[in-house]
């Protein structure tokens, strides 16, 4: 008998567990999406957060790349234009704790361009190398019982209508009304989470300036610990020969949306290092403010009873503050374990579903409690305050950091973690606690560890700029 799985949703998990789904016992797999999806890397209005600078961690690419065999993912992206940085020596980062060095010597690294770019290629992967169907429907509910969902109903002008499906992922993202559709299960009591520290994401594009197109990634983190509204800058190298320059602010902080006062708030970082890269700098866009930015945790897999047949991946299950750069690894991680439970039982299994979304579940609380234990320390943040434990954990992770600032067994372990290779536990390993409690060799750095070429650059760039 033939067997359907519909996918709620076209976005990065969507078209993940979409790949997964056809090659582990689907014989037909359907992804639904409100959206008139784009024919190229461009802009879609499902994706709220697409105009703001993302990061893919090696983690999440390595997961990516074993999702989607034999498309080649990184080769893909990288000859579209993206960036390869290495955590280790591509980019100049300014923490709260101080500078951080460059070191010579190996480290994880990343993936830079727009999202737009990053989905098109991964969508575009899926659908020729997985038979997968993407039609564009607009899901109103599940059908079902509380034992099993039986497919999805779908808006139509003549009336919803249902498809059916032996089993069905939610990936509609941020935006999904999963705990509605659940009640109309006879579902309730999911328990639901919300920590908001009011940012506002602020980003424009520029062409990158002659001369600078080797320059590194640059971020200025925000801080917060010192009781203030938190603000950040990034300069992030993108595909097309340009820069996407993203600013973050917490309530009472918040970046401008004119041309004007997006410069001056950049100049007035703790560094103005952002400020000075794009003063002269040609813009390409106008600038695009996002306050889609808090984090939700739904904890679906808490539930006392849950449907066979029904899994929630990506943001659904629960989303974060895009500074943290967490959502994408996140999503991939969801659907390697989907992968892993299907390699294991039959698509029809009883408590599949169950066991998928526990997993899942797992991933999404590591980024969460990083995220979380952040947020809360802003002013006016909403939904969250600092416990005893929180402040523990804070304690060494600042003990960390500013460890990390001249010690490469502390910066490597930052690095690890924070590229999503490993668990948050590798900051507990013995050679970490180390370097964390016997602090940095070398003194702070005074400024941006430039070498003589870049330093060339910024001197030109404010002449250009002046």
């Amino acid at each position: 008998m033939s067997r359907r799985a519909v996918v709620i949703g076209a976005g990065l998990a969507g078209m993940l567990a979409a790949a997964v789904l056809s090659t582990a016992g689907a014989d037909e797999v359907v992804v639904l999406d409100r959206d008139d999806l784009p024919g190229g890397p461009e802009h879609r209005k499902g994706l709220p957060q697409g105009r703001h600078a993302h990061l893919l961690m090696a983690g999440g690419l390595a997961a990516m790349e074993d999702l989607v065999p034999g498309a080649g993912l990184r080769k893909r992206l990288l000859a579209a234009g993206a960036h390869e940085i290495s955590l280790s020596s591509g980019m100049l980062a300014l923490t709260p704790e101080g500078w951080l060095r460059r070191w010579r010597r190996e480290g994880p690294v990343m993936l830079t361009c727009s999202r737009a770019l990053l989905d098109w290629e991964v969508r575009a992967a899926v659908l020729e190398h997985c038979p997968v169907e993407v039609r564009r429907a607009a899901v109103v509910g599940l059908t079902g019982s509380p034992a099993r969902v039986r497919g999805v109903r779908v808006a139509a002008p003549g009336g919803d209508t249902d498809l059916e499906a032996d089993f069905v992922v939610d990936a509609s993202g941020r935006g999904t009304r999963v705990v509605t559709w659940l009640t109309g299960l006879g579902l309730t009591g999911i328990e639901e989470r919300t920590v908001d520290s009011g940012l506002v994401n602020a980003t424009r594009v520029y062409r990158v300036p002659e001369g600078a197109e080797r320059f590194p990634l640059t971020v200025v983190q925000p801080d917060p610990y010192g009781g203030r509204a938190g603000r950040s800058g990034m300069v992030l190298p993108i595909e097309g020969g340009r820069w996407m320059v993203s600013l973050g602010g917490t309530r009472g902080g918040e970046p401008p949306a004119d041309p004007e006062g997006f410069l001056r708030y950049t100049l007035a970082l703790p560094d103005p290092i952002v400020g000075r890269l794009i003063s002269g700098a040609e813009p390409l866009t106008d600038v695009h403010l996002s306050r889609s930015t808090s984090n939700v945790r739904r904890y679906l897999e808490k539930s006392a009873r849950w449907p066979d047949g029904f899994v929630v991946l990506g943001d659904a299950l629960g989303t974060f503050n895009p500074v943290y750069g967490q959502g994408m690894t996140v999503a991939a991680f969801g659907a390697r374990v989907l992968d892993r439970e299907l390699g294991r039982s039959g698509l029809t299994a009883p408590g599949l579903a169950r066991r998928v979304l526990r997993g899942a579940a797992r991933s999404v609380d590591a980024a969460w409690s990083m995220a979380v234990s952040q947020d809360v320390r802003y002013p006016e943040v909403r939904g969250g305050r600092t416990g005893v434990a929180d402040r523990v954990v804070t304690a060494y992770s600042r003990r960390m950091m500013k460890a990390a600032t001249g010690s490469y067994a502390a910066a490597s372990a930052v690095w690890d973690v924070t590229s999503m290779r490993t668990p948050p536990t590798r900051m507990f390993h013995p050679a970490a606690v180390l370097a964390a409690l016997t602090g940095s060799p070398l003194p702070p750095l005074a400024g941006a560890p430039l070498t003589p070429g870049e330093r060339k650059v910024l001197r030109d760039l404010d002449r250009t700029g002046a």
